[in-house]
């Protein structure tokens, strides 16, 4: 906990500070991204062909307390939604002190937070000599203009699995751009996200070869198996089956962006998976689904509900730190 807690009043208290000079990076380049040899098994909606994508990477604030840097990166996005502003991937790197080669993890947010939590989070890998990069998903912070009711996750299944193709190609294209990085090692690329993020780092991991270790936060995969037959679900469930739907139905319609569909590609993956054993939100059966078509791999179940595993965040940094830091 006083781990977390110094975390936090970093974030809150530390003023900015000068740049220093050896983080003074290029503002603007290209990336290529290449899609790696077995790519071949990812289905069609997540496939990328080979190509280059400019980006932008500003300065934003020094922690000196913290020895690291954060810098914006922005990028377009490969898959052009309606949105313009979607259009545009925007992100935070926090860079620690020191040449490096560091580890190098993409971070994602919970489904209604500030963002505070993601940066605590990617400020503690800083602080412990991992690069991270938080990245909004689609229809998240910037990339949702003011007064939008757009959302990554909303009751209109095509546009939610839109969205999540979306910002799964978006972050294809973030593993691609920590791997051209000096600083960084490429051997040592990574994933992680807490709550939805969790759901869509899974789904990405999968996805991606580049990112060899993947860590899920509060959640796991098997959307039907897990809410479909829950006791506050029943009007809805009545509502969509009046209407014609059915548990099939359903289940075909999210499979696309259910980690479970592809968790087979996860037993090629580093993966970690952080869980409350009495979760309210993402019931305790989807990250043991998750777990067990994953190759049944590393799994720590906290005494907690969802929102009670605040009191253990301290020891799920430490083992998500140990999980992406070791060689």
């Amino acid at each position: 906990m006083r781990g977390l807690l110094t975390s936090a009043l970093l974030l809150l208290w530390i003023a900015p500070g000068a740049i220093p000079a050896e983080r003074s990076f290029p503002l603007t380049g290209e990336v290529s991204f290449k899609p790696l040899p077995d790519t071949n098994t990812i289905p069609e909606r997540y496939r990328l062909t080979e190509a280059k994508f400019k980006y932008e990477l500003q300065p934003h604030k020094r922690l000196e307390g913290s020895k690291l840097t954060i810098y914006r990166l922005t990028y377009p996005s490969p898959y052009k939604s309606p949105v313009p502003q979607n259009n545009t991937v925007h992100a935070e790197y926090y860079v620690p002190d020191g040449p490096g080669p560091f580890p190098g993890v993409i971070v994602l947010d919970i489904t209604g937070g500030d963002q505070t939590l993601s940066r605590m989070i990617s400020t503690h890998f800083a602080q412990n000599k991992i690069a991270a990069l938080f990245v909004q998903m689609a229809h998240y912070g910037p990339r949702r203009p003011a007064g939008s009711p757009d959302r990554l996750l909303s009751p209109d299944i095509p546009k939610t699995v839109a969205a999540v193709t979306q910002t799964v190609q978006d972050l294809r294209w973030a593993a691609a751009w920590l791997e051209s990085r000096p600083e960084i090692n490429p051997k040592q690329l990574g994933i992680m996200g807490t709550s939805l993020g969790s759901f869509v780092a899974g789904l990405t991991g999968e996805m991606e070869p580049r990112l060899k270790r993947v860590a899920v936060l509060l959640g796991g995969g098997g959307f039907i198996q897990g809410f479909y037959d829950r006791p506050d679900a029943a009007p809805f469930r009545w509502l969509f089956e009046a209407l014609g739907g059915s548990r099939e139905k359903l289940l075909q319609a999210i499979a696309p962006v259910d980690p479970l569909t592809c968790a087979g590609h996860l037993r090629g993956r580093d993966c970690l998976i952080l869980a409350g054993k009495q979760d309210e939100i993402v019931p305790p059966l989807m990250a043991e689904l998750l777990w067990k078509a994953a190759g049944e791999q590393k799994i720590v179940w906290y005494d907690c509900t969802h929102y009670g595993a605040v009191l253990f965040m301290a020891d799920a940094l430490d083992q998500l730190t140990k999980h992406f830091s070791s060689p």
